[in-house]
């Protein structure tokens, strides 16, 4: 198999042969949807802001949601249902691939579905699948106009009516799927009730009477719902988590849901490549290809490597997903990371091959003019960049200073349900989840110049914190302690993306341009460091030390740059 056919989705000889046979004929399918669909419509179907119910319907005649999202438990005994991250994973990235409002409804669906697959009510577990199988999608009724995800201050009230059950008034507000969601589950607190007692999350239907949706809030064909509920009645059976345990569900929802993003980012990545790399090939500009150019030639290899680097990434997050329990809980810090760094990766390649392109990159016949307009979206889909940053930083002591022993994590690609994510647990104790050590991936690549450089860089980094360790003060300011942070996500980043390398046969190439750039990315992030305002001397001066030029290989960039103009004509949507 080619490095191309390794690294890139590509719709014409998409290989699904690790997956079962009815995986497989379900991955094809929505391919195929796509492709007899067309370009043209696809692009007149986003410019005109037309709702996707084409796409729904296509998705609930062949029983794409319920198959992939109905965990085995609640398959009334249909043996191709489960709740398989692996082809979860696949089936998002080639959503993102046909555009970002496609990969949106499975992804707020899968949302919406969490509270209830978490919930021990049965009655409403049976609904859900139900409504699944119907053809329903699903909506997390979380957020609030006022206070976003704050689930702390929420403003929907569940008053008691006296004969068991309550009234539900409040709104909330960018609710997707919020318009036609059969299942939405719904977060609110408990009038007159303090602490954490007063949380509580319920099944809605957008169908009641008592359900209003009042508007669209973006200007786009995804259905992004403020919806208001009018003394909407919530029954026992409607009832999916009380008190702390709503509180979790949250929590544990965004943890399982969330992971998505990076698999949207990566197949909007993906198309953008092939379609960039496919018309600068065929530009003539002074008498030259466009990517005679050398900094056009840069600008692509550089997308291609940061591409391929979300993918090992994000590819091997999925085993960590996959193979959690209570004793190891490693995934929830691979989790913020694939939300907020791939994603941003994502920003970059696209950022990256629309330089190159320049004006075709707007024109409204090409993905590239949606996927600009779409991908700032996704880092700021769970909160922001700096949330995720923050939640990271939690991880950082225990990660670099206090290995643990751990059995090996194999590659997860077996058709079995991933029940445990519906049963993680009380939403805290980040800070003494334990990790296996960072350091064997890195010395077992340490032939690659570039990842011997980057190693240079994360043992700085351990300095840094060894040697000027933050302050209590410098604890407490968060503007110093993101950049930290994003020093320590490119080592956790660079740990996965080696492992993954090792499973998959990655050519030295391939991976030592991806560290070329990772190196750059962290000299740039220890600069940011240095000139905060209340870094110290020490830390000014070990910044500096971490600064590094990558290795430079003119041969090795020319073989990788082959690879990248094979990419031309590699792919084109049926037009």
């Amino acid at each position: 198999m080619s490095e191309t056919a390794t690294a890139l989705l590509n719709p014409r000889d998409y290989d699904a042969r690790k997956f079962d046979p009815e995986t497989q004929r379900l991955l094809r399918a929505t391919i195929d949807w796509f492709e007899a669909r067309g370009k043209r419509r696809l692009a007149e179907a986003y410019h005109d802001r037309e709702f996707y119910a084409d796409f729904l319907e296509f998705a609930g005649k062949e029983g794409l949601f319920a198959t992939f999202l109905t965990p085995a438990a609640d398959s009334a005994g249909d043996s191709e249902k489960r709740w398989d991250t692996s082809r979860i994973a696949a089936l998002a990235e080639i959503l993102g691939f046909y555009g970002l409002n496609y990969w949106y409804p499975f992804q707020v669906t899968v949302l919406g579905l969490g509270p209830v697959w978490q919930s021990g009510n049965a009655a409403a577990r049976k609904r859900a699948a139900e409504a699944l199988a119907e053809g329903g999608v699903g909506a997390f009724g979380l957020s609030e106009k006022e206070h976003g995800a704050d689930i702390y201050s929420s403003d929907l009230v569940l008053t008691p009516d006296g004969e068991g059950g309550y009234r539900a008034n409040g709104s909330k507000y960018y609710i997707g799927n919020g318009n036609c969601a059969r299942t939405v589950s719904v977060f609110g607190r408990i009038e007159g009730v303090e602490g954490p007692e007063q949380y509580v999350f319920f099944y809605a239907d957008s169908e009641h009477p008592n359900y209003h949706v009042v508007k669209n809030i973006v200007p786009s064909q995804m259905y992004v719902a403020e919806f208001r509920l009018e003394d909407y009645p919530v029954r026992a059976e409607d009832l999916l988590h009380t008190g702390a345990e709503a509180f979790s569900a949250a929590l544990n929802t965004v943890n399982i849901g969330k992971f998505n993003l990076c698999f949207g980012g990566i197949g909007m990545a993906t198309h953008s490549l092939y379609e960039a790399v496919t018309h600068a090939q065929n530009r003539i500009l002074y008498g030259n290809p466009v990517t005679d150019f050398p900094h056009v030639r840069r600008e692509f290899v550089e997308a291609y490597a940061r591409l391929t680097g979300m993918k090992l990434f994000s590819d091997r997050a999925i085993d960590y997903f996959r193979s959690a329990n209570q004793q190891d809980r490693r995934y929830l810090l691979y989790n913020p990371i694939t939300k907020m760094k791939v994603t941003t990766e994502a920003q970059k390649v696209i950022g990256l091959v629309a330089d190159v392109v320049a004006a075709k990159g707007f024109e409204a016949d090409t993905y590239l003019a949606m996927a600009k307009n779409d991908i700032d979206g996704l880092p700021k889909l769970e909160g922001t960049v700096a949330v995720n940053l923050a939640l990271i930083a939690k991880f950082m002591p225990a990660y670099l200073f206090a290995p643990q022993e751990y059995p090996a994590v194999p590659t997860r690609d077996d058709a079995s349900d991933d029940d445990f994510l519906f049963r993680q647990g009380p939403a805290r104790g980040l800070s003494k989840i334990r990790f296996h050590d960072w350091k064997p991936a890195y010395e077992n690549a340490k032939h690659l110049p570039n990842v011997a450089r980057f190693t240079e860089q994360a043992n700085v980094l351990v300095r840094l914190l060894s040697e000027a360790t933050p302050d209590e003060a410098q604890q407490k300011d968060l503007d110093f302690g993101l950049a930290l942070t994003e020093l320590f996500t490119l080592v956790v980043y660079g740990q996965l993306i080696l492992e993954q390398a090792e499973l998959t046969g990655v050519s030295d190439d391939v991976l030592d341009q991806l560290f070329a750039v990772l190196v750059q990315d962290f000299s740039v992030a220890a600069v940011d460091l240095h000139g905060k305002p209340s870094s110290t001397e020490k830390q000014q001066e070990l910044a500096l030390a971490g600064l590094r030029k990558p290795v430079v290989d003119d041969e090795r960039f020319g073989r990788v740059w082959a690879i990248v103009r094979e990419l031309s004509g590699a792919y084109e949507m049926n037009p």
